[in-house]
């Protein structure tokens, strides 16, 4: 196979295609995790209403979106060292795994505990992924590739939310689980025969294998590239790469406070309650809609939106998408909050608006697509220096669990004490916020390299002087 996609490289005359088709089957991996993301919010539905086949009450599957993140914490601690160990490539097809014994489970489940198994083995199958995909496409590809298909995954990941809400609507939870769990096989035979992140191999010093890698990924002469990918590598691994360097070092320092501060802000915005919650959410604002279809419109937008989103951030620069998105998110969030509140505490007539809470959904979407859907992932596989990335992305890991399951929780706690109303106000508050402090926290990595981004870390972690007047001054 590799033989054959190195010939369709040379007759479409594109040196990058062997590296697109390197992420789009790695691709394969986040769309089983984004169906198992989403699968509650079809499933719970499903669950609740067959009291033949279940003995779960509802209150136990309100707790189906929440526990996922727990087992990506758990996980976490030990995936990215696994990444270090065996490589970045091992350890994607090691997702299946976790995959397949998911579904398993989920096939023969007939009680609450059955599935709250299932749950948290989803959560550790994504900490296996995020610990490994965005940093082997960030390795594998150039800047220009990077730019636009970076954010691949995520599109992948969407796109299994959106897949699960249409097979969920309209399948039982048994045969959903039939046909989903074909996906991670085929992801296996497939990706089993892409190459190592060039990265990895010089690191582990296997030179042979690494040009050998980096070839088929170029198809072009790598000489001049692999020269400078090797003193890049060696320049980072040289640096003292301890947990202590990843707080005193400013570099380190100010990509760990961008990631956490994107990966934070991206969930408080309010999409993974929204995505798992989906179908109950559409089911609880009332109006004259079908939740599935709603939900199937929604996600569906998510899908299709995030793939032009990655053409908008590649022209825009991944801090003006990130000043912009969450400033649109949070004031479609803030109208939906007003209407929930109105519709719940008022006897004010709202008939003719009952197609508002879709349609601010969409508006809400459409944002979300070209910024905080985006940038987190893609900025994660940029910003950290190959001596600590495995240290760095463990927090990272860890950060992105806890935040899931923050705001699921805060989803489910307000909804069910306060109203549908308090999690959109919360949620639209985040979202302002981050508009601003994006302006100071996040730093634009558009069109450079790895090493080039390590360097404008460096440069932008030491006290500048302005004054002109000072800078005049003969020092002895």
């Amino acid at each position: 196979m590799t033989v054959q996609i190195n010939i369709v490289a040379r007759i479409f005359n594109n040196k990058d295609l062997t590296q697109i088709l390197a992420i789009i089957i790695a691709g394969l991996a986040p769309i089983t995790t984004g169906i198992l993301y989403a699968w509650s919010s079809p499933s719970i539905l499903q669950i609740q209403k067959d009291n033949v086949t279940y003995h779960i009450t509802d209150e136990e599957t309100s707790y189906f979106p929440i526990l996922p993140p727990l087992g990506m914490v758990v996980g976490a601690l030990f995936f990215n060292k696994i990444t270090d160990i065996i490589g970045r490539k091992l350890t994607l097809l090691l997702v299946s795994v976790p995959h397949l014994i998911c579904w398993l489970i989920i096939y023969f489940a007939k009680n609450a505990t059955a599935f709250f198994i299932s749950r948290i083995i989803a959560g550790i199958g994504d900490a296996a992924l995020f610990a490994s995909l965005p940093v082997y496409v960030g390795e594998i590809s150039t800047p220009k590739v990077r730019g636009f298909w970076g954010n691949f995954n995520t599109f992948c990941h969407y796109g299994g939310q959106f897949l699960v809400t249409i097979i969920g609507s309209y399948l039982s939870v048994r045969k959903t689980a039939i046909v989903c769990s074909a996906l991670p096989i085929l992801f296996v035979l497939l990706f089993i025969q892409m190459p190592e992140s060039p990265y990895y191999l010089i690191q582990k010093q296997k030179l042979d294998k690494a040009q050998k890698s980096l070839r088929w990924l170029r198809e072009e002469d790598v000489n001049e590239e692999f020269q400078k990918m090797q003193a890049d590598v060696a320049r980072q691994i040289s640096e003292s790469g301890t947990w202590k360097d990843l707080f005193i070092i400013g570099s380190n320092r100010r990509a760990l406070l961008a990631g956490v501060f994107l990966r934070f802000s991206q969930l408080l915005g309010g999409i993974s309650a929204f995505a798992t919650n989906t179908q109950p959410i559409f089911q609880k604002a009332g109006g004259d809609f079908n939740p599935q279809l709603c939900s199937i419109i929604f996600l569906g937008l998510c899908f299709v939106l995030n793939f032009f989103g990655s053409a908008v951030v590649a022209k825009l620069g991944r801090k003006k998408s990130y000043i912009y998105s969450p400033l649109g998110c949070g004031l479609s969030l803030l109208t939906l909050s007003i209407y929930f509140i109105l519709d719940e505490h008022t006897t004010i007539d709202l008939s003719k608006f009952g197609m508002l809470p879709l349609v601010g959904m969409i508006i809400y979407m459409i944002f979300f697509s070209f910024g905080m859907g985006v940038v987190p992932t893609l900025m994660l596989s940029e910003l950290f220096s190959a001596s600590i990335k495995g240290k760095a992305l463990c927090i990272m890991n860890m950060v992105f669990g806890t935040a899931l399951f923050v705001s699921n929780f805060i989803f489910k706690l307000m909804d069910s004490y306060i109203g549908l109303y308090a999690p959109f106000l919360v949620f639209a508050i985040s979202c302002l916020l981050t508009s601003v402090l994006s302006i100071y926290v996040v730093p634009e990595t558009k069109g450079k390299t790895l090493e080039e981004i390590q360097q404008s870390l460096k440069s932008k972690s030491k006290p500048e002087i302005k004054s002109e007047k000072f800078n005049k001054i003969d020092l002895p």
